[in-house]
């Protein structure tokens, strides 16, 4: 039977679009990875990362019956910071504490934003094949350049005795773990009777990014009075970027703290951790807000109109939060397309014909980030 007309049956046809459903990718900013030496009787095996949740799943993966190793320690100091990273992952080397084949098993494991040894304060070499600290550097800046953004946190040897020429002499020993992007924060604890790398390490990932953590508290170890920094030595390691753990008189009760907030590097432009985390943060999150838009959104004014909302609306809530305290959105393309065509010049009309062959638009972005104050300059003008 040959239908003439357009049936109504069923009169409303309804189509579910479910993609507006689609969750925008997340990337925890506080997952941290601990890499060390533990018994070969361990239950995991050598270069496999494990998550742990507390003490008893750190002895079970890589303790030796009921004894601590070099790793269980530093993952329990990792545990004990409050508030505490969002995930923590440990990874076992071999008995020779090949570091590099360590750090390489965390390449998949494309959460981890903080890395440390487990005790480790040898710079080690550089080369092909780098060692110690010097390979932890080399992991997190390849992976970083990489697309996975992660920061080295490591410490000055605790057990370096204090001396008139300390702050010079450990600057000069660890300046080939400073990194070319910020890359690295090095601590310093003289005394410490624990892993201070791991400590830290925890400490900082507890914090939201845009957290600064200068006299945040550090806990886990203990630093004695006679190893403890005078000011002449916190203002020589905090100048050059290294985060003396302090007890200020100033705060009530004993405890450790950082004493400033620095990276340990030579780019001037991010030379605070949270400046780093904050444009780690930035750059995850406009990846991953906006991957929806390629080969969707057109070169036409409407579709880098859509363009430009979907940047709005990721960095709207950051500045409501006073993560940022302004920002603005440019599309040169879409400020070319908003003038009527027969207005537009010829480099105008050539910029739109270059966007629209090549399938490349800039989106230029600009910040205003407000940070925390680290220092207080207030004068006192007694009167009589």
């Amino acid at each position: 039977m040959t239908t003439l007309l357009q049936p109504a049956f069923p009169f409303v046809s309804v189509v579910i679009d479910t993609s507006a459903l689609l969750p925008v990718a997340q990337r925890a900013p506080g997952v941290v990875a601990v890499v060390g030496l533990a018994d070969d009787t361990a239950a995991t095996p050598a270069n496999t990362p494990v998550v742990v949740t507390d003490h008893d799943s750190v002895m079970a993966a890589f303790g030796k019956g009921t004894d601590p190793t070099t790793l269980t320690q530093s993952l329990d100091l990792v545990l004990q910071q409050d508030p505490m990273p969002s995930k923590v992952y440990g990874v076992r080397t071999d008995s020779t504490k090949n570091y590099g084949a360590a750090l390489s098993s965390l390449e998949a494991a494309d959460d981890v934003t903080f890395v440390c040894l487990a005790a480790e304060y040898n710079v080690g070499t550089g080369g092909g094949t780098p060692t110690n600290l010097r390979a932890l550097l080399a992991h997190v800046e390849q992976m970083s350049a990489a697309g996975n953004k992660r920061i080295a946190v490591a410490a000055i040897d605790p057990t370096v005795a204090k001396s008139g020429t300390y702050a010079t002499a450990q600057l000069t020993a660890y300046a080939n773990v400073m990194s070319d992007d910020g890359r690295m924060v090095l601590v310093a604890a003289r005394g410490a009777d624990a892993d201070p790398a791991a400590a830290a390490m925890g400490a900082i990932a507890g914090y939201s990014p845009s957290t600064s953590v200068v006299l945040k508290q550090v806990r886990g170890f203990h630093m004695p009075v006679t190893g403890q920094f005078s000011p002449a030595e916190i203002g020589a390691l905090a100048g050059a970027g290294v985060i003396p753990v302090i007890d200020p008189a100033l705060i009530p009760g004993t405890g450790l703290y950082f004493g400033d907030g620095g990276t340990f590097t030579s780019d001037a432009t991010r030379s605070y951790v949270d400046i780093v985390r904050v444009l780690d943060d930035i750059e995850f999150r406009l990846r991953a807000g906006l991957i929806g838009t390629v080969g969707a959104s057109r070169i036409t004014k409407a579709g880098l109109t859509s363009i430009r909302m979907r940047v709005e609306g990721i960095l709207g809530p950051l500045q409501r939060a006073a993560v940022i305290d302004d920002f603005s959105v440019q599309i040169p393309v879409l400020d070319i397309l908003s003038i009527p065509e027969s207005a537009r010049s010829a480099a105008d009309t050539a910029t739109v014909v270059t966007a629209r062959s090549t399938r490349q638009v800039d989106v230029l972005l600009s910040i205003t980030y407000g940070p925390a104050v680290h220092r207080l300059n207030v004068t006192l003008a007694p009167k009589f």
